[in-house]
């Protein structure tokens, strides 16, 4: 099995779709057997998931991903794992130990943890970004009153 992770500096780069290296691990019986940096410079969408396709990646690991890309990759048989964030090293142990899903990994804001309650769907339509709805189904956490900011709880509004 192949993976692939985005690199900047020794951590997971912010974005892949514009991500200019990959380091790329070939992973036998649960432990790492080789790896390489490979320069992925390809500037359309289809370059990049055939390059991918080509290296043999089976799994991506990335931080933020653009839905086209990650629709083509998902299309093409290669698991995208996003909203990942840290060091590289230590992504790379957690994948191997089965730990990735802890919340030091997710990126801050990230959906990461409503898809893992969703059923571990990726991203649809209505799901990960709600579609302008609340986290709550619309609801703001006092019943949709807003922050009373001026006011504690209990008093009521000067005319």
């Amino acid at each position: 099995m192949k993976i692939a992770l985005p690199i900047w500096q020794d951590r997971i780069s912010p974005v892949f779709d514009v991500a200019g290296q990959l380091l790329v691990v070939e992973l036998a019986d649960g432990r790492e057997v080789a790896r390489e940096v490979q320069s992925l410079v390809e500037p359309t969408i289809e370059a990049r998931i055939g390059r991918l396709g080509e290296w043999g990646v089976e799994t991506l690991i990335c931080a933020g991903i653009s839905q086209p890309l990650e629709v083509g990759l998902t299309a093409r048989g290669i698991r995208v794992v996003a909203g990942v964030c840290g060091n590289l090293e230590e992504i790379l142990a957690a994948f191997l130990a089965g730990t990735l899903e802890e919340a030091r990994f997710a990126m801050p804001g990230c959906c990461r943890q409503r898809r893992q309650r969703m059923g571990g769907q990726g991203r649809g339509k209505g799901q990960e970004r709600m579609e302008g709805q609340g986290r709550m189904g619309g609801q703001g956490r006092m019943g949709g009153r807003g922050c009373q900011r001026g006011r504690r709880r209990g008093q009521k509004e000067n005319p």
